[in-house]
């Protein structure tokens, strides 16, 4: 698939398919696609929890839906393939959203060894772990994330899309939040 920079709406509909926190047929929904070890995607994370966590209050929690889908730039990040199979493989394990914190916050350290110790941490099989690892379970879903991303206009990550349209304003969480606002009406 070619990139398309005049695509502006999500090809991929959000599904049970994708990792969600929230209802799937929130008020809102966004779905980011990232890159565990690109700064910029970690950044954009933060200010939606953030603005996710002010509008809560006002909106309410089940008006709130997120999907992350992976978009690891591997070209310029060597890690970030292997780090969102790790997420996958905690995935498997009930502990997606836990390991996605954990990659984001660590993001300096993304190599396989601390990739394990991770899984560590949350308490996963870790022979299953490595198993899925080493076996490459997961590059064809990353890989229909990342098709989904680029059939969007998805050149790099971060990218986001709220309620199905891309987000083009400034990453603040003033311009994220008033976006959200104006989706939920």
């Amino acid at each position: 698939m070619v990139y398309n920079p005049d695509h502006r709406f999500l090809f991929v509909l959000p599904s049970t398919q994708d990792h969600i926190q929230g209802a799937l047929d929130a008020v809102v929904v966004f779905v980011m696609y990232g890159d565990y070890e690109c700064f910029q995607s970690a950044n954009v994370y933060r200010l939606i929890k953030v603005a996710q966590q002010q509008l809560n209050v006002s909106l309410g929690e089940s008006n709130l839906g997120f999907i992350f889908r992976h978009f690891p730039q591997v070209q310029i990040h060597p890690h970030a393939q292997r780090a969102a199979e790790a997420a996958e493989a905690a995935a498997t394990q009930g502990q997606f959203w836990q390991m996605h914190e954990m990659l984001f916050i660590h993001q300096q350290e993304l190599e396989n060894g601390y990739l394990v110790e991770y899984a560590n941490r949350l308490g996963l099989d870790i022979s299953k772990f490595l198993q899925d690892l080493s076996r490459r379970v997961y590059v064809d879903r990353i890989n229909a994330d990342i098709e989904g991303g680029l059939q969007s206009g998805v050149e790099a990550a971060p990218a986001l899309f709220i309620n199905g349209i891309r987000y083009l304003d400034h990453w603040t969480i003033e311009q994220i939040t008033a976006a959200i606002v104006a989706a939920s009406n």
